[in-house]
């Protein structure tokens, strides 16, 4: 109200001068619109809350929604009657979110205890500038439930799996071994990586401000785990070949050694073991000369164990016979300005008698009849030059130079095993030629059940057989290789004893090795052993691995329950009359 002095009393808006004139429209519409806001603000609301809830939950959701991995089980890697080599079992991954991860010094010195741990290195963690942050992997679960029970922030978990080996260092060369993140590095575990891999699945979570999770959204892909795989390996035959090795290279004062069995029937790997090895589930400690699996990925001059081959070559070609007669004397044979000598000087000899007693002037004398060419192609023909094709890791193809390069002294060391390279797996492979009438078998480090095995054929029956005769000849008495020997089994086999190469030059020491089979009536095993750099006085084949083929040979025999093929001598007391 405005008063003036002696004036009446009147309203603003009644004022002349202030007074406005407006239309009745302008209110009218003025109302409208203001209606119409109201409106429009409802219908939004509606469309909102209504209509298009389920985007605005989604978009809310996301800032606290997580997708979690699942993880996948890596399948199991067992032996062939089913026994367990290698499996997963399930652990705890502890990680954080460094931001959030804010540990008071008595939180920071229990999860370091618990983790056996150096506080400065758990500090050095949590203190990096990414979102996430491994604090340790492969936690054992009862330390894990620990660790959440002190709930500290930040600090949070994930189910994993570790890989164990219950058969340890026994397998430890062909089984192998997995990283910490669940991969294959070597053996089995990398050679049939894309089956034993597991598929990780993953499933939505929401957390609350604390990472704590408040509810499971749902899975979006589920967990695949990883494919089994049953290996050729016997594990009691495994057992048999390892202790008889670690026996061997200890008498022996070896470097190392090595030894394979394979099914001479179908060609599956039921044993291999290396000396050194190691234990797959501590390898804190491991050397390169642990790790190497050497009867694969180390090769060697196979010495006096090719001299079957040239034999062999030699009576398919019909340029010898069984029972020909070749001069070895004087026990040596000049070849240009190089001479080469038996280590026992023999006359004359048959063919068989030249594997028998392995007379390397005898075997040159019968390679000087062919064709380096011919030489060639049947040392290739037996898988000398190539790879095996197992799958494993590191497989070599050994040194078979080619043919058109060789000279005459070349060839005729060649024919007793200098001068060309292969490894245990190669060699054993090739002793499945005489094994079986003649027929290269492919090898398998699986279990095979579909029925028979064939093989590539190189050398005719009846020169196999001729070959298996001369072997048992080799192994009996008057052979290089009478401790060879199995009671109750006829055995064949050929010693092979080479210096060994050091920068070129063929050094003081020595590779003996034994290759051979079991029964000759009807083979079942073959067994390839090598000792590398034997220092105990004896360096001959037939001395360092012979018995060695013998006790695994005759062990193994008897826990698969072969039938003996050979008349036993029963002691007697003394005394006492034969009943």
């Amino acid at each position: 109200m405005i008063r003036g002095k002696g004036a009446r009393s009147h309203r603003f808006a009644e004022s002349p001068v202030l007074k406005l004139a407006l239309p009745a429209w302008r209110s009218r519409l003025v109302g409208l619109f203001l209606l119409g806001a109201f409106g429009v603000l409802i219908g939004r609301s509606f469309y909102l809350q209504i209509i298009n809830n389920d985007f605005l939950q989604e978009k809310g959701e996301s800032r606290y929604r997580r997708d979690l991995e699942i993880s996948a089980s890596r399948g199991k890697v067992t032996d062939r009657n089913g026994d367990v080599l290698a499996i997963s079992t399930p652990m705890k991954s502890v990680w954080a979110i460094p931001a959030d991860a804010k540990l008071s010094q008595a939180q920071a010195q229990q999860l370091a205890k618990l983790l056996d741990m150096e506080q400065k290195e758990l500090a050095r963690r949590l203190a990096s500038d990414k979102g996430f942050a491994w604090v340790q992997r492969q936690v054992p679960p009862e330390v894990a439930d620990r660790i959440a029970a002190l709930k500290l922030p930040g600090i949070y978990q994930n189910r994993e799996y570790r890989r164990y080996y219950p058969t340890g260092d026994m397998t430890a060369h062909i089984v192998g071994f997995t990283g910490v993140d669940d991969k294959g590095l070597e053996g089995v575990e990398l050679a049939f990586e894309k089956s034993l891999i597991g598929h990780p699945g993953s499933r939505s979570v929401i957390r609350d401000r604390r990472g704590q999770i408040v509810e499971d959204v749902g899975s979006i892909r589920s967990p695949q785990d990883g494919k089994d795989v049953r290996l050729a390996l016997d594990s009691k035959l495994q057992y048999i070949a390892y202790s008889q090795l670690k026996q061997a290279v200890a008498d022996n004062k070896a470097k190392a050694g090595g030894a394979i069995v394979i099914d001479a029937k179908s060609g599956e790997v039921l044993a291999l073991a290396n000396w050194p090895t190691y234990n797959p589930n501590n390898r804190e400690h491991l050397s390169g000369a642990q790790l190497r699996n050497r009867a694969v990925t180390d090769t060697f001059e196979p010495g006096s164990t090719l001299k079957p081959f040239t034999a062999a070559l030699a009576l398919e070609h019909g340029k010898f016979r069984f029972d020909s007669i070749i001069n070895c004397a004087p026990g040596k044979l000049t070849i240009g300005k190089a001479t080469i000598s038996d280590a026992h000087p023999h006359g004359a000899l048959t063919v068989a008698q030249v594997i028998q007693k392995s007379s390397n002037v005898g075997a040159a004398k019968m390679a000087a009849t062919f064709a380096p060419q011919e030489m060639w192609e049947m040392f290739d023909a037996v898988g000398f030059g190539q790879a095996p094709r197992l799958g494993f890791p590191g497989e070599v193809t050994g040194r078979l130079r080619p043919w058109k390069g060789w000279r005459p002294i070349e060839q005729a060391t060649m024919s007793y095993g200098h001068g060309i390279s292969v490894s245990l797996m190669q060699l054993a492979r090739a002793y499945t030629v005489f094994a079986r009438d003649g027929e290269l078998l492919p090898i398998s480090l699986t279990r095979i059940d579909d029925g028979p095995v064939t093989g590539a054929p190189v050398f005719s029956a009846q020169t196999a057989r001729e070959v298996r005769a001369m072997l048992e000849m080799a192994a009996g008495p008057g052979g290089t290789a009478p401790k060879a020997q199995v009671p109750g089994y006829r055995v064949a086999g050929k010693t092979g004893t080479a210096h060994k190469l050091e920068g070129g030059l063929y050094a003081n020491k020595y590779v003996s090795s034994f290759v051979g089979f079991a029964p000759v009536s009807d083979p079942r095993l073959i067994v390839a052993v090598m000792i590398d750099e034997p220092g105990a006085g004896r360096h001959y084949g037939g001395d360092v691995a012979a018995p060695v083929f013998s006790a695994i040979t005759g062990n193994a025999l008897r826990t698969l329950g072969v039938a003996p093929d050979a008349n036993m001598t029963v002691a007697q007391a003394p005394g006492k009359e034969k009943l």
